[in-house]
């Protein structure tokens, strides 16, 4: 009964976001995926679905800054606060530091959540230690004596490895602060109408407005279930970094304009690219071939969604032996540490460590390599990650080129559907959401020589 009188107490759009945020700390969710299945579950109206996005999603991105005010004012150290509480504790401060929720207000309703998830003492517990924070105005000043590669990791609520990797890239601290800045904001959704299936316009009459940079882009103002074509398949959520990737990929085939070929997207899971790619070639080039590739079985069913499944095998993209090759286009959009879609995915900051890097470098040369075997003479490798990591961007290109002093690298920026700003005029392309609004894509298109 406690339980029931507790809980009619608590704001519903809170514990809902409480849920979350707790299934992704403590049970390895994904954010993306659980949030959809939790609102669908729930009866919110969609003001209060809107304020559970805000809620849960800023609240994973700005947990690290969170943790660090937490540690200062706790009576014991960090790993031996309850769990329950430190989500509890973390979904307060984000209203206090980054909402216009009120101190007190963020405070009582944060006391209800706690006494319901953990009890009264727990709840008394969390009232003390909000108070003791929110009463403290100089918690952070401190941080301005800290390292510059520490402080920032604070203030941005990133670790300070991946601070240190955007450094190594843009070697500016101005450009690095942008950057952070740019991973912690909430991002609308980005449209995609696929060719023959479904226009911009249909989806633009929902709500949004055309992606400039893209031929099939939209940049949405409603949700993305509220979209017909979505639901019928015949569109997609797609980050306008990967539309660009696959259009310019796409697109090298007016190097061969007349030429029937045959394509090959090797990692198509979770199929953004391969849907895009497929209906492109269906309706510009039907006398092309198209095979998307996914090892890994429940994320070929995610292809199957958007692709027919006589199209997709489920090969080890690292065993050249196992496909039917030769190709003329492969598309390399390599397993790699996420780096640059943090604003998307708001845990991912906290799952990456550079211990995967390693892994993820060697598995990306091992991809890169079984590519460029199955690779047709004068065909084309496209060669694509969501980093900008240097060990996994430019690092991984010039180990390639080492190896293969023959392949002929493509200026990417001769195939984009639209001029980009600021992106080199030669060799490969890197994007930045601080500059282009998308996710950090990189693409290298990689020629082999003719026979």
């Amino acid at each position: 009964m406690r339980a029931l009188l507790s809980k009619a107490k608590v704001d519903q759009a809170r514990l809902l976001a409480y849920d979350l945020i707790s299934q992704v700390n403590r049970e390895g969710a994904y954010a993306n995926i659980r949030l959809p299945q939790l609102l669908a579950d729930s009866t919110l109206e969609k003001r209060d679905r809107a304020l559970v996005t805000e809620l849960a999603y800023g609240t994973l991105r700005m947990q690290g800054k969170y943790d660090f005010a937490i540690s200062k004012k706790a009576d014991r150290a960090f790993d031996q606060i309850d769990p329950k509480i430190v989500d509890v504790l973390r979904l307060a401060l984000h209203q206090i530091y980054s909402m216009r929720v009120p101190d007190h207000a963020a405070v009582d309703e944060s006391v209800e959540l706690a006494k319901y998830v953990g009890g009264e003492s727990k709840a008394s517990y969390v009232n003390a230690l909000l108070r003791s924070i929110t009463s403290d105005t100089a918690l952070f000043d401190e941080l301005a004596s800290l390292p510059e590669v520490e402080r920032r990791a604070i203030e941005s609520s990133h670790p300070k490895w991946i601070v240190s990797a955007f450094f190594d890239q843009l070697k500016s601290w101005d450009s690095v602060s942008n950057l952070l800045e740019a991973n912690n904001q909430a991002a609308s959704p980005h449209l995609v109408a696929w060719p023959g299936k479904s226009t911009r316009e249909e989806l633009i009459e929902v709500g949004g407005e055309p992606i400039v940079e893209t031929r099939f882009g939209v940049m949405s103002t409603s949700a993305p279930y509220e979209y017909e074509p979505i639901n019928q398949r015949r569109a997609g959520v797609q980050d306008l970094g990967s539309q660009i990737v696959a259009e310019a990929f796409f697109n090298t085939s007016k190097l061969e304009p007349t030429k029937e070929l045959r394509w090959l997207d090797m990692c198509a899971g979770p199929g953004g690219k391969a849907a895009l790619l497929y209906n492109l070639i269906e309706t510009e080039r039907p006398t092309d071939s198209f095979t998307a590739n996914e090892p890994w079985e429940h994320r070929a069913e995610l292809v199957a969604r958007v692709v027919p499944r006589a199209k997709i095998t489920e090969h080890d993209g690292r065993v050249a032996a196992d496909f039917d090759g030769p190709y003329d286009r492969i598309l390399v959009d390599a397993p790699c540490t996420g780096l640059g879609a943090l604003r998307r995915r708001p845990e991912a900051r906290w799952r990456r460590t550079q211990s995967d890097l390693k892994e993820l470098v060697a598995l990306q040369r091992d991809l890169l390599a079984s590519a460029y075997e199955l690779l047709a003479p004068g065909g084309v490798l496209g060669y694509a990650t969501c980093s900008p990591h240097l060990a996994e961007t430019v690092g991984q290109l010039l180990d390639f080129r080492h190896r293969h002093k023959e392949a002929e690298l493509l200026n990417t920026v001769d195939f984009l559907t639209v001029p980009l700003p600021d992106v080199a005029t030669t060799g490969p392309m890197q994007l930045w959401t601080h500059i282009h609004g998308s996710d950090a894509m990189f693409l290298a298109l990689i020629r082999k020589p003719a026979v």
